[in-house]
């Protein structure tokens, strides 16, 4: 089957940071909303996390408070490439906490570099779909799990552009 045939679920993407648009934290650089680049949301701007003290806790509490399921990779070294604007934190989660700002209030880090910002891979990282059955039942469920809504209708033969090689079918 061609990828030209098959339906680019990170279109989805938009949806998804559109219902999360009151969190305080975003994933950014990612092949999907659940993964990328952690910036967190204080004193009205984005700012990145250092990596030191990253850990799969940390990540694990990303994952949880993005519902993107649970932590797969904590990254680190800008894997996802370097962020811009303040460097806001250390993190030392315990990994029980719901949000980012549970394990400690947002402060400014004088130590780290853009270099150095953290990412995470969380499990329900999405992927390219590749089926010509994929229809607006599908784009409910799909829709209902991102918490995005109704969908109005179903776009595919790669409209949103091609995936990068992963896909499931």
């Amino acid at each position: 089957m061609e990828m030209e045939s098959c339906l680019f679920i990170l279109m989805l993407s938009s949806l998804l940071m559109s219902t999360t648009a009151d969190s305080d934290v975003r994933l950014v650089n990612g092949n999907s909303p659940c993964e990328g680049r952690v910036e967190v949301f204080h004193q009205g701007q984005w700012g990145t996390v250092c990596d030191d003290y990253w850990d799969m806790k940390d990540a694990a509490v990303v994952c949880r408070q993005m519902f993107c399921g649970d932590a797969v990779a904590a990254l680190g070294n800008g894997h996802f490439g370097e962020g811009e604007g303040q460097i806001w934190m250390d993190l030392g989660c315990s990994g029980s906490a719901s949000t980012l700002k549970e394990c400690g209030q947002p402060r400014v880090t004088s130590g780290c570099k853009h270099y150095e910002d953290a990412g995470v891979i969380c499990s329900d990282s999405w992927y390219t779909v590749c089926d010509p059955d994929f229809d607006l039942q599908d784009a409910k469920v799909v829709c209902r799990q991102l918490g995005c809504g109704t969908p109005v209708q179903v776009q595919g033969a790669a409209v949103f552009g091609k995936g990068d090689g992963k896909y499931k079918q």
